[in-house]
C-alpha cells in the first residue's frame, strides 16, 4: 500500500521526490557540463546531451518509471559519476590550452628579443656607413680640392646653412638617432629622460652589480653613460637584448673611486651617490679603464660647459632701448631710474669654490664631515648675502638647497632612537649643534628629546627587578634622575641661545617622570608592598627628585600628582587591616592585665612605647613582669602609632584628608568597644580596669597621636582634638547597657 501510495504521488510529487536525493538545478548542471564535454555512447548520456532536454520532465517521468528508492539512488549516482568524469575532461582540456599558450606567449618573447637585435644591428649598420662614407668624402676632398667647391655649389640650394653646420646637425642627429635606439630597449625610461636638443649617448656597456658590504654578486645591469647623467638597467629575463629602468644618476652628484683588485675580486669600481653607493665589476681590466676614463671626462666636459653657462648668463645684458615719450616730465624719472641700473653689481659665480661647492658638499656628507659642509653653506651664505637674486644664483641655490636636504636628512638620522644610544647626552652633541647651525632649532630640539627619552626607557628596562623591591627602587631612581640630570645639562649646553625650546623640556621631563612613575608603582603598589616598605620606596624617590634642584628643576609637584592615587589606595587598604584587627582582637578581648614573664620582655616593651612617643609607660607597669593595661590597648597603641608614622613619611598636602579621616576611623574602632564594654560590663573589678584602659586611650594615646601628626604636617588636627575632647568618660550612665555611639 505505501509503494501504490508512492506511485500515484510520484506524478505531482515526483520532483520534490527526486529533490531529496539530488536536485533538478543539478541535472540541469549534469546536462550542461555533458554538453561541454567530450560526449560519450551511453544512452543516458545521448539523453542529456540531446537540445531539447528538459530537466523536470525527466524527473517526473523518472519518478513515475522507479519502483522504488534504490533505483533513484542508482540514477542519482550515474548522473553523479556523469559529471565529475565531464569535470574531469574539461579540467584536461583546459590545462592543455594553458601550456600552449604559455608556450606560445615564449615563442613571442623570443621573437620580440630577436626583433630588438636585428634593430640596434641595422642602427649599427647604418652608422657604420654613414661613417664611412663621411670618411670617403673627406678623403676625395683632400684628393681632389675642385670636388669639395663643386660639392659646396650643390648645396647653394639652402643658402643659410653652410657645410660644416650640415655635417654637425647630422653628427647631431645620429648620435640622438642612437641614443633613442637604444634607449628603446630599456623599458620605464621614455618618461624620465625627455627628449632634448643637447642629450646624446657617450658610452654604455655590460656590468656585473656587486653587494658594498659582503661583495655577494646582485645581478647583471647594463649602463648608459649620457653627457649629463648615467642609466643602469637591469637585464630582462627570457628576452635577449632587452631591459628594465633600475636607477638614474646626474652627474653633477655622481663621484667614482677605482677599487683595488683583491682576487677574486677585480676589475671593479664604486659608484657614489649620496646617501647610497654602489659596486661594479668590468668584463676585464681594459673595459675596467675605459669606464673610470670616460666617467671622469664626461663629468669634466659636463663641468666645463656649465661653467660657461654661467659666465655667459653673468655678462650685463643690453637693456631694450624704450620708446620715445613726447611727456618732457618724464626725464627726470628716466634719469633717476638709469642711475641704480648703473650701479647694480654683478654676481660672480665663476669663483672656483664656487664651481665645487656641491661636489664638496657631497663629498662632506658621504664623509660624514658635517661641520665642513655647514662651514662651506656659512660661507656660501655670507657671500650672496647683499648680493641681488638673479638666475644664475637661484640656480645656484637650488642645487645647494637639495645638498642641504640631504645634509639634514643624514643628521636626523644621528639623532634617530634607531641609532645606538650609547655614550650618553654628549654623543648628539655634534649633530644637534649642526641642526641649529641649519636654523633647525626647533626640530633638533625635538630630536634630541626623543633619543633621550628612547636611552630613558632603555635605561629602565634593561634593569634586572631584584627581589627586594628597595633595592630595586634605589636602582630605578638613581638610573632615571642621574639620566634626567645629565639630559638637562646638556640641553642648557646645546640650546643656550634658545629660550624658546626650554618649554619643550619641561613638557619632556613630565612626560619622563610619568614614564618612571609608571615602573615604580609597578613594582611598590602593584606588588602590594607593605605599607612602610612603600613609604621607604617614595622616601628615596623623593630625595633623588630634589637633586634636580641644582639645575633650577622642581619636579616634586609632578611626582605627587602621578602617585597620590596609588598612595591613597595604599594608605586605606593598610587602614581597613588595622580596623579588621582591631575588630578580631576586640571580638576576643578578656579584660585582663598583661604578664609579660621576663623582665626582658617588660624592658623591650617600655622602649616600643617610648619609640612610639608614650613617655609615661611607667606609671602603667605593676610588680614583676605586670602590666595594668589589656593587650588589645596596648596593640592597638603600637599599631596606630606604626601607620601614623609610616603614612607621614609618604605625607603630602594632597593627602592630609585621606590620613585625617583613616586616624578617626582607626581610633573610633577601639574607642566604641572601651565605650561598649564599660557600658555592659557588670564586675566592679574588671569595670574599673576597663576605666583604667580608657583612661589611658583618652590621656595618653590621643594626645600623643594629635602632636605627632602635628610634628608631621605643621598644622593642628581639629578633628583629633574633637574626638579627645569629647571624653566619654564624663558621660557614662552605670545603669544602661548600650553604647551612645
Amino acid at each position: 500500500l505505501r509503494l501504490r501510495n508512492w506511485r500515484a504521488n510520484a506524478g505531482a510529487g515526483g520532483v520534490r521526490t527526486l529533490a531529496g536525493v539530488g536536485t533538478v538545478k543539478r541535472l540541469e548542471v549534469a546536462a550542461m557540463a555533458l554538453a561541454l564535454g567530450e560526449g560519450g555512447g551511453s544512452r543516458l548520456r545521448r539523453q542529456l546531451e540531446s537540445g531539447g532536454f528538459a530537466a523536470g520532465e525527466y524527473v517526473k517521468q523518472l519518478s513515475q518509471q522507479s519502483d522504488g528508492d534504490r533505483d533513484l539512488q542508482e540514477h542519482r549516482q550515474r548522473i553523479q559519476a556523469l559529471s565529475e568524469e565531464t569535470a574531469q575532461s574539461l579540467k584536461r582540456n583546459v590545462y592543455q590550452n594553458y601550456r600552449q599558450f604559455i608556450e606560445t606567449a615564449r615563442e613571442i618573447s623570443y621573437l620580440e628579443s630577436e626583433m630588438y637585435q636585428l634593430s640596434h644591428i641595422l642602427t649599427e649598420q647604418k652608422g657604420i656607413m654613414e661613417a664611412v662614407t663621411q670618411a670617403l668624402l673627406l678623403q676625395a676632398d683632400r684628393d681632389d680640392p675642385t670636388l669639395g667647391a663643386r660639392r659646396a655649389a650643390a648645396a647653394a640650394a639652402d643658402p643659410f646653412l653652410p657645410l660644416s653646420a650640415k655635417e654637425s646637425a647630422a653628427s647631431e642627429e645620429g648620435r640622438q638617432r642612437t641614443l633613442t635606439t637604444l634607449l628603446e630597449k630599456v623599458e620605464g625610461c621614455r618618461d624620465l629622460l625627455p627628449e632634448s636638443p643637447g642629450k646624446y649617448l657617450v658610452y654604455n656597456g655590460d656590468l656585473v652589480e656587486y653587494d658594498a658590504d659582503h661583495m655577494a654578486q646582485i645581478q647583471r645591469v647594463h649602463a648608459f653613460l649620457m653627457n649629463d647623467c648615467l642609466l643602469v638597467a637591469t637585464a630582462l629575463p627570457n628576452r635577449r637584448g632587452a631591459y628594465r629602468y633600475d636607477a638614474l644618476y646626474p652627474l653633477d652628484g655622481l663621484a667614482v673611486v677605482n677599487v683595488k683588485d683583491n682576487p677574486p675580486m677585480k676589475d671593479m669600481f664604486k659608484l657614489l651617490m649620496f646617501p647610497e653607493s654602489r659596486i661594479f665589476q668590468a668584463e676585464n681590466a681594459k673595459i675596467k679603464k675605459e669606464w673610470l676614463e670616460v666617467l671622469e671626462e664626461t663629468k669634466r666636459n659636463r663641468a666645463l660647459s656649465e661653467k660657461r653657462r654661467l659666465e655667459q648668463e653673468a655678462l650685463p645684458r643690453p637693456a631694450p632701448t624704450p620708446p620715445e615719450s613726447t611727456n618732457p616730465f618724464e626725464e627726470d624719472e628716466d634719469e633717476e631710474e638709469e642711475e641704480p641700473s648703473a650701479e647694480e653689481e654683478v654676481v660672480d659665480l665663476s669663483l672656483e669654490w664656487i664651481q665645487e661647492l656641491p661636489e664638496d658638499l657631497d663629498v662632506c656628507i658621504a664623509q660624514r664631515d658635517f661641520e665642513g659642509a655647514v662651514d662651506l653653506l656659512d660661507k656660501l651664505n655670507e657671500y650672496l648675502g647683499d648680493k641681488p637674486v638673479s638666475q644664475p644664483v637661484k640656480e645656484l641655490r637650488a642645487k645647494v638647497d637639495e645638498r642641504v636636504r640631504q645634509l639634514t636628512d643624514v643628521l636626523v638620522f644621528e639623532l634617530s632612537p634607531d641609532r645606538s644610544l650609547r655614550g650618553g647626552p654628549r654623543a648628539t652633541r655634534r649633530a644637534v649643534s649642526q641642526l641649529i647651525r641649519l636654523g633647525q632649532s626647533t626640530k633638533a630640539c625635538e630630536l634630541f628629546l626623543k633619543n633621550r627619552a628612547a636611552a630613558v626607557q632603555t635605561a629602565i628596562r634593561q634593569l634586572r627587578i631584584e627581589g627586594a623591591t628597595l633595592l630595586y627602587i634605589h636602582k630605578l631612581c638613581h638610573v632615571f634622575f642621574t639620566s634626567l640630570l645629565e639630559t638637562a645639562r646638556e640641553f642648557e649646553t646645546d640650546f643656550a641661545g634658545n629660550n624658546g625650546c626650554y618649554s619643550a623640556f619641561v613638557v619632556w621631563a613630565r612626560s619622563s617622570m610619568r614614564m618612571f612613575v609608571d615602573a615604580f608603582s609597578k613594582q611598590v603598589f602593584d606588588s602590594k608592598e607593605s605599607l612602610s616598605t612603600a613609604a621607604e620606596c617614595v622616601k628615596v624617590a623623593k630625595e633623588h627628585c630634589k637633586q634636580l634642584s641644582e639645575i633650577g628643576l622642581d619636579l616634586t609637584f609632578i611626582i605627587h600628582a602621578l602617585l597620590v592615587k596609588d598612595i591613597k589606595g595604599a594608605l586605606q587598604s593598610y587602614k581597613d587591616i588595622i580596623i579588621e584587627a582591631t575588630k578580631h582582637r576586640n571580638s576576643e578581648e578578656m579584660w585582663r592585665k598583661m604578664n609579660l614573664m621576663t623582665p626582658e620582655a617588660l624592658g623591650k616593651l617600655r622602649e616600643e612605647m617610648r619609640s612610639c612617643g608614650v613617655g609615661n609607660f611607667d606609671q602603667y607597669t605593676g610588680d614583676d613582669c605586670w602590666v595594668n593595661l589589656s593587650y588589645t590597648v596596648v596593640a592597638f597603641t603600637k599599631q596606630t602609632m606604626a601607620f601614623l608614622e609610616e603614612a607621614l613619611k609618604l605625607y603630602f598636602p594632597e593627602l592630609h584628608m585621606v590620613l585625617l579621616e583613616s586616624l578617626v576611623e582607626i581610633i573610633l574602632v577601639a574607642v566604641q568597644h572601651v565605650d561598649y564594654s564599660l557600658r555592659c560590663e557588670q564586675d566592679p573589678e574588671k569595670k574599673a580596669f576597663i576605666r583604667q584602659n580608657a583612661s589611658f586611650l583618652y590621656e595618653t594615646v590621643l594626645p600623643v597621636v594629635e602632636k605627632r601628626f602635628e610634628e608631621g604636617v605643621g598644622k593642628p588636627a581639629k578633628q583629633l582634638q574633637d574626638l579627645r575632647n569629647a571624653s566619654r568618660l564624663m558621660r557614662v550612665n552605670p545603669e544602661s547597657t548600650t553604647s551612645v555611639v
